[in-house]
């Protein structure tokens, strides 16, 4: 048996363990993906206990949800998407309450015109977390979705409930911002 395979085996003895409500199972589980389910909720809602929060609800909403998951995919993503939305739903509860409204997430932009993209130039991963820190909520999530998480346009599309094109627009707008607080960073530097 090969380590892999008996890393597969580990982990689905594990997950047995929680559908039987299994705490010392729950806790190794919540071992294994505490840190990185913390570092998504943060690149989304770029606040500590907010994260916080939200990842401990999403491992109480995983763990009675478990028999949910059909072992199709990675366990760690199935988590992950629970993390994610979790995050995206604090996101927008907190948009409400600051009467932003999700109108502003559905409008329809324009493509940007050529010459607009700011020319690619070499940045560090702790530049781009550093930057996103300082823009605006819808610029950040969808930065850090696609960036940071690894998601497409579309699987995009998917979560954040709008059009396959505004999000394309709304990315490439996002990374100009994005783009523009790195060179005033580095020019204050």
């Amino acid at each position: 048996m090969s380590m892999k395979e008996k890393h597969a085996d580990i982990h689905q003895d594990l997950i047995r363990s929680c559908r039987k409500n299994n705490k010392t199972a729950q806790l190794s589980i919540y071992k294994l993906y505490y840190k990185a389910m913390f570092n998504t909720s943060l690149r989304i809602v770029n606040n500590v206990e907010d994260a916080e929060d939200i990842m401990q609800e999403a491992f109480l909403e995983a763990f009675r949800k478990i028999s949910t998951y059909r072992g199709n995919g990675s366990f760690g993503g199935w988590l992950k998407r629970i993390v994610i939305n979790r995050s995206l739903d604090f996101v927008k509860a907190r948009q409400t309450r600051i009467s932003l409204g999700r109108k502003i997430m559905e409008m329809e932009t324009p493509e940007p015109e050529d010459g607009d993209e700011p020319t690619d130039i070499d940045v560090r991963l702790d530049e781009v977390k550093t930057a996103m820190k300082k823009l605006q909520e819808n610029d950040r999530i969808i930065l850090a979705l696609f960036l940071l998480e690894g998601y497409d346009h579309g699987e995009i599309a998917r979560i954040l409930g709008i059009p396959y094109g505004n999000v394309r627009t709304r990315y490439s707008r996002a990374k100009q911002k994005l783009m523009k607080e790195i060179m005033e960073s580095r020019n204050n530097n």
